[in-house]
């Protein structure tokens, strides 16, 4: 069995026990779950368009034009028992005036208003809310994932060292072939997961009817965010299996996996934090570590020319091929000592160079 057929048969186990395992199916339904309650709840709560009685018909395009439902009526009186029986949020009766019960419905005068014409010297399609939001949810999206993924392949690694499941695998088939077949599948199953919530998101959001340029800047942003987290989590992967090596017990994982968890945290908070620096997110955009977030953070807002995301990728695709061959390292010097946890530079040591 050749190193390929071997990490394949390895990344085909690791998938087929992740998609029986109930906790990371119902993690996953709730994920999605969430994801559209979030999108569509804030249409459910608006209860619908608000409720008009018009008497006569001079006002009626102009309400009907600002999206309010409008019910003829054929006197004053019919009106304004309409709304004191709350069968409509307000009337609008000859003068103009607007009848109201005790609050004064805003979106029914700003219909009957006449503003004059604003130009934008600088036009922005896309609203405060969607520059926080965006940002915030790719930045969660990227944080989360990779922790939650990255823990559970060095829980993985180190289980398999403590009940020596380990030295029955290597005796079958090539360390490098485990380490190759456990990364492909952490990282096919985290890509897969996040494709979907993506795509269940952008399909909220069309059934939500959310505004037309927020989908027109998010579309780009979550093709390039797709890639950037895939080569992103690959990066990471491998380190964590092997902090996982490192360990003996799954009680000392927290401890070699410390200083890793600090990259993904520090990325996370970095990105939140400086958003509104073009200059820092900038520099974010293209060390590795926060590339997957800021970058994308960054096309959103359209601050990113048209060439930046591929040299971004070229930066990270070369930080990926170095984190691979140091974290595939410590893994083979580290995953057969099982007399206690392994330092960092004993598994340096005691490894030969990946290549």
């Amino acid at each position: 069995m050749t190193t390929l057929q071997a990490a394949k048969l390895v990344a085909g186990r690791e998938v087929r026990v992740k998609l029986r395992d109930k906790a990371f199916l119902f993690s996953t339904v709730l994920l999605l779950f969430f994801t559209a309650l979030g999108i569509v709840l804030p249409m459910l709560l608006e209860g619908g368009p608000t409720k008009v009685a018009v008497t006569g018909a001079t006002h009626v395009a102009a309400l009907e034009q600002a999206g309010l439902e409008v019910q003829t009526v054929p006197d004053l009186a019919t009106a304004e028992r309409l709304v004191r029986e709350e069968e409509v949020e307000a009337a609008v009766v000859d003068g103009p005036r607007v009848l109201a019960l005790e609050e004064a419905p805003d979106d029914v005068v700003s219909a009957l208003s006449t503003s004059p014409p604003v130009e934008f010297l600088e036009p922005d399609a896309v609203n405060e809310a969607a520059r926080f939001l965006v940002p915030f949810v790719l930045s969660v999206l990227f944080f989360f994932t990779t922790l939650t993924f990255g823990v559970q392949i060095a829980q993985s690694v180190t289980e398999e060292k403590q009940t020596r499941i380990v030295e029955i695998l290597v005796s079958s088939v090539p360390v490098r072939a485990l380490l190759i077949g456990k990364v492909a599948a952490m990282t096919l199953l985290a890509f897969g997961q996040l494709a979907l919530l993506a795509v269940v998101g952008l399909i909220g959001m069309r059934v939500a009817d959310v505004g037309g340029p927020v989908i027109d800047a998010l579309l780009p942003t979550v093709g390039w965010f797709l890639p950037f987290f895939m080569i992103g989590f690959l990066m990471l992967a491998t380190l964590w299996a092997g902090v996982g090596a490192l360990a003996a017990r799954l009680e000392d994982v927290n401890g070699t996996s410390a200083p890793l968890q600090m990259l993904v945290m520090t990325p996370f908070f970095l990105v939140l934090s400086l958003q509104g620096n073009a200059t820092a997110m900038t520099v974010l955009s293209y060390i590795p570590f926060s590339a997957p977030i800021a970058m994308p953070v960054r096309i959103f807002s359209g601050e990113a020319a048209a060439w930046e995301p591929y040299l971004a990728l070229a930066v990270l695709l070369a930080a990926t091929a170095a984190t691979i061959l140091a974290g595939a390292r410590i893994y083979q010097g580290s995953l057969l000592r099982t007399n206690g946890r392994t330092s960092y530079a004993t598994a340096w040591r005691n490894s030969t160079p990946v290549v």
